[in-house]
């Protein structure tokens, strides 16, 4: 069964050059940016040869092409309006009104220090930049949204922050789920050029009803709309004005929009900032190609003619070395090589994807799972991501090698909704509940189970210096056996007790249970 069909190109990017057919250059990486994620990793089977086919011609290609930001129209790169510069476009999609102030400036003096950092910064943009600007001009917001990756990741999609914001657009964990950005074991649509850039400008729309001010929605963007909801109050407690400039907010917060406004800056007149841009094209750069199948990552790269490293510039939301058709039914890539992987597709003969789910039936260990799944245990630790000393419990998904009897693809609740829960690898804890002797500290009880004081501290609901009185009921959970109570504290707890305890005076009780 062959995989596709036909071409649709993302309402995405864009060209770095006049010539359709020309690649991205060669760029330096920047030091700030992370790398990605491991989806390289070598499938379990010998690779499949892929078929060789001539690339289409661009013309014969043009007939398959359709822009599903303008249905029913098709893709012309030889057009007039898409060999105009895009950056005309975007300048003339201005709206905000402008800053001028010391923030401002100290960014453009920033910018205009570090002329590589902008070149690259620019030209990795523009690969995405005509998408983003489509999707912007499509709800009638300011062009200068567009401009917001700047200052979020510099266009590094793969970009996490300290706080754990992730993507072009750093999204939070919790706010990407609100905005139906799916986080899991094989995806994550906070990296996806198409679904994050959705997201974001959805976000930023709800935000400009809220405060009805464009700079209060770009601060909540980045400070959250709460705070700015409190600042706000505040000042109009105090009767004072509730504009950006007149808010107390955080530093980083306060240079947020300046240095939005810097880059707006230097994309009005870059020669002013001895800045250049990158000659962009006003048609998209990527197109869209539908899978039906799983299909591995690196045959998938193959079959495009393209590096490992370029696939993953235009679909970084891969988690796995598997692309599941159920979850992510297409795949971007650059115009002639969507059609190449298009012809190449379906030529192809053998074997999509060499990897599958397996959802683990009870609790064990990675070495269990390993020989259950029949690959190495290495191989589906480094595979899994599984840290040392750890289960996996059961219900969690593993990806493992796909055998020759598996004939399904993996469904599309499974791909939506696959999590891998680890447990520590550890013997079970035992409830220890006994009487206090005449010197139990915490410190004691601690030393005396071989557990950390501020445990102690926490089970019993004391400070972690506290001493106990004599006959108070402790407990403490442990993997270790109940020492033997020492005459003397057998002695102060029989003392210390209530005589109509006696069942129970200085007797240690020892239950199986989970802290």
């Amino acid at each position: 069964m062959t995989l596709i069909a036909r071409l649709t190109p993302l309402a995405s990017a864009l060209l770095l050059a006049a010539c359709a057919t020309t690649r991205p250059p060669a760029e330096a990486p920047a030091p700030a940016e992370p790398p990605p994620p491991p989806t390289a990793i070598a499938a379990p089977g010998p690779a499949p040869a892929t078929p060789t086919a001539a690339a289409p011609s661009r013309e014969a290609a043009a007939t398959l092409l359709e822009d599903n930001l303008r249905p029913g129209e098709k893709v012309d790169l030889d057009a007039a309006d898409a060999n105009e510069d895009l950056w005309v476009r975007l300048r003339q999609g201005f709206q905000l009104q402008d800053l001028d102030d010391d923030w401002v400036h100290k960014a453009e003096a920033w910018y205009s220090a570090r002329p590589d950092y902008v070149e690259r910064m620019t030209t990795r943009g523009s690969r995405y930049l005509f998408h983003i600007l489509e999707e912007v001009e499509k709800r009638g917001m300011p062009s200068e949204l567009a401009l917001l990756p700047f200052i979020e990741s510099a266009f590094v999609t793969h970009a996490v922050s300290s706080a754990k914001a992730t993507g072009m657009w750093q999204f939070m964990p919790a706010t990407g789920r609100d905005f139906d950005l799916k986080q899991n074991i094989f995806r994550d649509d906070r990296r996806d050029v198409l679904a994050s850039t959705r997201a974001a400008l959805d976000y930023l729309g709800r935000l400009y009803k809220m405060f009805g001010d464009w700079h209060l929605a770009l601060a909540a963007y980045n400070w959250g709309p709460g705070n700015v909801q409190k600042a706000v109050a505040r000042n109009q407690r105090l009767g004072l004005p509730t504009d950006y400039e007149s808010l107390r907010i955080p530093d980083e917060t306060r240079y947020y929009v300046p240095k939005l406004q810097a880059v707006k800056n230097i994309v009005l007149n870059p020669d002013r900032y001895a800045l250049g841009l990158p000659p962009v094209s006003n048609h998209p750069y990527f197109l869209s190609v539908k899978i039906d199948r799983d299909i591995d990552v690196e045959l998938a790269a193959r079959l495009a003619g393209i590096s490992l490293e370029t696939f993953q510039q235009f679909n970084p939301q891969m988690n796995k070395p598997v692309i599941l058709a159920a979850a992510t039914p297409q795949v971007l890539l650059p115009y002639d090589q969507a059609s190449a992987f298009a012809g190449n597709l379906e030529r192809h003969e053998g074997p999509m994807a060499s990897w599958t789910a397996w959802v683990v039936p009870k609790t064990m260990s990675p070495a269990e799972a390993a020989r259950r799944s029949g690959m190495a245990e290495a191989t589906l630790r480094d595979v899994n991501r599984i840290p040392p000393k750890m289960l996996v419990k059961a219900g969690s998904t593993l990806l493992v090698p796909r055998g020759e009897h598996v004939v399904a693809d993996v469904s599309e609740r499974l791909a939506d909704t696959a999590a891998l829960n680890l447990a520590p690898d550890a013997p079970p804890l035992r409830r220890v509940s006994f009487r206090a002797g005449k010197a139990d500290t915490v410190a004691s009880v601690a030393a005396r189970y071989r557990v950390k004081a501020e445990q102690v501290a926490q089970w019993n609901k004391v400070a972690s210096s506290a001493r106990f009185k004599p006959g108070h009921a402790i407990v403490v959970y442990t993997a270790t056996a109940a020492p033997a109570a020492t005459k003397q504290a057998r002695l102060a707890t029989a003392k210390a007790a209530p005589k109509a305890a006696k069942g129970g005076r200085g007797r240690t009780v020892v239950a199986a249970a989970n802290p």
